[in-house]
């Protein structure tokens, strides 16, 4: 499906466009393995996934699209940035165009935005994620995620039309001291949320005392130290997700109303 020809107005303000080789991976792998964002590809008639705000270059928008083809080989990937001169032509199958929250008119089944909420006051967070909510199919799904310039330390917000569903965090197990050293990398709707008092802060807090308690597995390495403290945060009442196959990174996810904040910004 090609961008609408529907002239709609780019909704939203150009960003700093900062973009690396493989910086969203975390983010990618945890696409193919969700079992709700693989399930909703895979039963779209015509699945459609927008790649908003890539930045200066595309090179994630073509790793989002290789690796959702191992889910649905027939999927299409439209790039869109509000920059016009930011705006490539198509390649590997992959589309660019012009747009913003508004979608350039597109019902997506998907969309991705990282990286670009991160840079808005967070009380611009609800609009934005209505306005993407809107457009998206009656099944669709928005990402909303940050992550650092290397793409080790990585979070998100997962979507559907009508509401937050679940945040997670993912991280390079082999360059990070605690799970909370991640909530400098927290979506624009959490990260001035890290706060005595806030549920976001009650959850970093108690996964760094269970990785402290997890301290003995060490010795076999962080992933297997992770799933341990995993474990103690589940037996002391989160209910972190568990996934059927083990993860290369170090992944926390939760349901939105544990994490979600106590009031408006």
């Amino acid at each position: 499906m090609a961008p609408s020809r529907k002239a709609l107005p780019p909704v939203g303000t150009i960003t700093r466009g900062t973009t690396g080789v493989n910086r969203l991976r975390r983010s990618d792998r945890w696409l193919v393995n969700d079992e709700l964002v693989s399930a909703t590809l895979r039963e779209s008639a015509t699945p459609l996934v927008v790649d908003l705000g890539y930045g200066a270059a595309p090179w994630t928008t073509f790793e989002l699209a290789a690796r959702l083809r191992t889910v649905r080989p027939d999927v299409e990937v439209v790039g869109l940035e509000i920059d016009p001169a930011r705006v490539v032509e198509p390649r590997d199958g992959v589309r660019f165009a012009r747009g913003g929250f508004e979608l350039a008119g597109l019902k997506p089944t998907l969309v991705r935005a990282f990286n670009v909420l991160r840079q808005y006051p967070e009380d611009a967070v609800p609009d934005a994620w209505a306005r993407i909510q809107s457009n998206l199919a009656p099944d669709g799904l928005l990402v909303d995620g940050t992550c650092d310039e290397l793409g080790r330390r990585s979070a998100w917000v997962l979507l559907d039309r009508h509401r937050p569903l679940s945040l997670t965090l993912a991280w390079d197990p082999f360059t990070v001291d605690r799970p909370s050293d991640i909530a400098e990398r927290l979506p624009k709707a959490l990260i001035h949320r890290n706060i005595p008092g806030e549920r976001v802060h009650t959850l970093l807090t108690a996964a760094d005392q269970a990785w402290e308690r997890s301290a003995a597995m060490a010795p076999y390495g962080p992933r297997i130290r992770w799933r341990e403290a995993a474990e103690t945060l589940r037996a002391n009442g989160f209910p972190l997700r568990a996934y059927p196959r083990r993860m290369r990174d170090c992944v926390l996810s939760v349901p939105w109303d544990v994490v979600a904040p106590s009031g408006p910004a």
